[in-house]
């Protein structure tokens, strides 16, 4: 048999257990929260914040990602054994390149075979203007490319090969020596942000990319401008890039 409390002890003694549980509780929230909160994305390269971006740049990255988007499933296709045009068959040996290596072996390899598959040329040269983004089935068409067509190839290149879209990045930079803008990929990898530059087959850190004014970032989440950067975009970037001593 069981004894009845009085209703004062049996009060007190709910009030009690109930303050026991409520505590538990609250101990207890900070780690089902923590469990439950998104990754941290990786830093933006060179260590600096960003901020949105409107404008040309942010235009035609725009334009650009449709591209990517539209190739992205071409490429899928091909993968099914669908039939493959050439420059999407092109980049897929690319992309094999670095196939079946592991970080840096299938980064440095994907960079390699990008810069030996195109050859330089300023836009006004091979399409008659001062300044055009070519989606990566174009430049692999013609072969030909500046800067930024270089970027944009290895950009989708490295994201088809596996990497994550908070690990690939394309930064514009203002080079000092020629005094013009210069776009280079910048690849998260290791806990190390690699640059991937047209003009040198070597990777390099971004902490060691010397003679450049980092400037905007584009990626998966648009243009964004990089805060410690303030000169004007300028001519293009077809020169031999000197690196100061």
């Amino acid at each position: 048999m069981h004894t009845a409390l009085p209703d004062t002890v049996r009060g007190k003694f709910l009030r009690v257990a109930a303050g026991a549980v409520i505590g538990a509780l609250i101990l207890a929230a900070p780690a089902a929260t923590s469990a439950t909160l998104p990754q941290s994305v990786n830093p933006v390269p060179f260590g600096m914040e960003s901020e949105p971006v409107t404008g040309g740049v942010a235009m035609k990255w725009h334009a650009v990602e449709v591209d990517l988007d539209a190739e992205h499933q071409v490429l899928a296709a091909c993968r099914t054994g669908a039939a493959c045009p050439a420059p999407a068959q092109g980049l897929l040996d690319i992309i094999a390149e670095g196939a079946g290596h592991p970080g840096l072996a299938r980064v440095g390899l994907i960079n390699r075979a990008v810069d030996l598959a195109i050859a330089p040329a300023s836009d006004e040269a091979q399409w008659g203007v001062a300044d055009h983004w070519s989606p990566p089935f174009e430049t692999l068409r013609t072969h030909r490319g500046d800067c930024e067509d270089y970027a944009i190839v290895k950009y989708l290149a490295l994201l088809e090969a596996g990497l994550s879209r908070d690990d690939v990045k394309i930064v514009i930079v203002r080079n000092l020596l020629p005094n013009e803008d210069h776009a280079v990929v910048a690849a998260h990898v290791d806990g190390k942000w690699l640059i991937l530059d047209s003009r040198r087959l070597a990777l390099v850190r971004d902490t060691e990319m010397a003679g450049s004014v980092p400037r905007f970032v584009l990626d998966a989440d648009g243009a964004r401008r990089l805060v410690a950067s303030t000169s004007s975009l300028g001519p293009s970037c077809t020169h031999r890039f000197v690196r100061p001593t």
